[in-house]
């Protein structure tokens, strides 16, 4: 019972080591200070410009308004909801990062088991012989059995911190795997959401050029008459030939493009190229989101998971100091063992085989050739690698949320004069038609009427595109509201508690 007492007195030792142990070496991390800039050099407008027709209605900017968690269904566009969500269910890259999360979840639930005692328990049976001749003048004994059975507590307490920065590492780097998982999420979702209104625009464009192929077909099919009829000389048909030929060549790359679009989306929800179902975006039914939120600077360090990950990743590179810092000490060991021993399995813990013992242990590395001195100045170089990149990060943030609000006030312009553009082109293309049929114009003049409509008409398409990819742009450089969609299942665990 003496040993028994023993020890327990060994353990509660070293359970009041982890509670009265305070001293953790190397610095303790503090969360950088949100940089006090702004997205640009002037204030935000209150709203951008407006047009008529498909993605022409002015949006405003909110500032301070939060992102919606699920920011692609403000498009009021069925099929690109039903692609995102296959996406979230089946994309590979979002099932590799939640598993890299519950490793490192796993990881550091295992590292903060070392802040309680080890106990282990032992059991063995041998038969052996061992050879007397030098104390008994020669020969041997017969053979004898030893069975044992034990058990260990050993205790390291945490002295100088080891263990402490260990497991705040490790927290750390779940952190940034949290973080990672938000950011594969953020980056499937506005790649599908980009790529269908990619897919949605190309496809308009193909219709476009194929519309205008007819039409151009059709003038080909009148001037090869009025050729037959002697009205017109050769050379006008050939002009016309060319043209056709000239958009036909345009179309095939922009099937092309789309084809590739179109794959590309299915491989982004998971799927083979020949598994389309056919679901289709269609660019002219897609709703333009008529209010943007636009986070203030100084949360946004808080909202960009990219930035959240670049921070947990430099604590725990502050957190790795303390580990090689506490190296350098002495580390101290504390063991007790409680067991039996005797010659058969059956006499185990049967009065005068009962075994106990208890010590102590100190290490101090005292020469190891400045290995321990160069471990920690290169985690300082690691730790002040990180602190660039979370600097490089958030100026990578700044700029993307600027450059986004700029293009959005520009879009808006670009699509309201290229919408004047379309229609008088259009409009030109029509009186030269005309005139070409009366003799009021030239056939080159009516060509170049002709290209560009042409190319007004693809453009418009374009600037239309514009609109809707850079508003996806804007709901992603804001972080794509991951907090908004955590608030929104902690809310919906709590009503289905209650």
């Amino acid at each position: 019972m003496s040993a028994l007492r023993a020890l327990y007195k060994v353990t509660a030792t070293g359970l009041a080591g982890v509670l009265l142990s305070s001293c953790a070496l190397g610095p303790d991390f503090e969360r950088p200070q949100a940089p006090k800039a702004n997205y640009g050099s002037r204030p935000l407008p209150t709203e951008t410009a407006s047009a008529q027709g498909p993605a022409g209605a002015a949006q405003r900017f909110v500032p301070g308004e939060s992102v919606a968690g699920a920011w692609w269904e403000l498009y009021n566009a069925p099929a690109l909801n039903t692609l995102v969500a296959e996406a979230i269910a089946n994309n590979p890259s979002l099932e590799a990062a939640e598993a890299s999360l519950r490793q490192a979840d796993e990881i550091y639930k295992a590292e903060r088991d070392a802040f309680w005692p080890y106990v282990e328990g032992t059991a063995g049976f041998n038969r052996q012989q061992s050879f007397q001749g030098f104390q008994s003048g020669g020969g041997s004994r017969s053979p004898y059995n030893i069975a044992t059975a034990q058990v260990s507590v050993s205790y390291a307490p945490d002295i100088f911190g080891m263990t402490r920065r260990t497991v705040e590492g490790y927290d750390a780097r779940r952190e940034a795997a949290q973080f990672q998982k938000e950011a594969a999420f953020l980056t499937l979702t506005s790649n599908v959401v980009l790529t269908a209104i990619e897919d949605a625009s190309l496809s308009a464009q193909v219709a476009a050029s194929e519309d205008i192929l007819a039409a151009q077909n059709q003038q080909l099919e009148v001037l090869r008459k009025q050729l037959e009829l002697g009205g017109i000389p050769e050379v006008q048909v050939l002009q016309q030939l060319t043209q056709v030929a000239q958009t036909r060549a345009t179309l095939a790359p922009l099937q092309k493009a789309q084809s590739a679009a179109r794959n590309r989306l299915l491989a982004l929800v998971g799927r083979f190229p020949d598994q389309d179902k056919g679901e289709v975006v269609d660019l002219a039914q897609l709703t333009l989101p008529r209010d943007l939120p636009v986070s203030l600077p100084s949360a946004l360090v808080a909202q960009r998971p990219d930035i959240r990950a670049a921070e947990a990743n430099l604590h725990a590179a502050s957190a790795d100091i303390g580990v090689a810092t506490a190296a350098i000490f002495p580390r101290l060991t504390l063991n007790a063992n409680y067991g039996s021993s005797a010659n058969r399995i059956e006499d185990l813990f049967s009065a005068g085989t009962g075994v106990w013992g208890i010590g102590a242990g100190l290490l101090q590395p005292i020469f190891r050739g400045g290995e321990l001195l160069h471990r920690r100045k290169a985690v300082i170089a690691a730790h002040d690698a990180a602190a660039a990149q979370y600097r490089g990060t958030v100026l990578g943030a700044f700029q993307n949320v600027s450059d986004v609000l700029k293009a959005l006030e520009l879009d808006a312009a670009a699509l309201a004069a290229q919408i004047e553009s379309e229609a008088a082109a259009r409009q030109n293309f029509d009186i030269a038609r005309l005139q070409l049929e009366t003799g009021g114009t030239s056939f080159l003049s009516f060509l170049d009427a002709q290209r560009s409509y042409q190319q007004a008409r693809i453009a418009l398409v374009q600037a239309q595109a514009n609109r809707f990819s850079d508003t996806a742009a804007l709901f992603v450089a804001l972080g794509g509201g991951w907090e908004q969609r955590e608030r929104e299942s902690a809310d919906a665990g709590t009503t289905q508690v209650e």
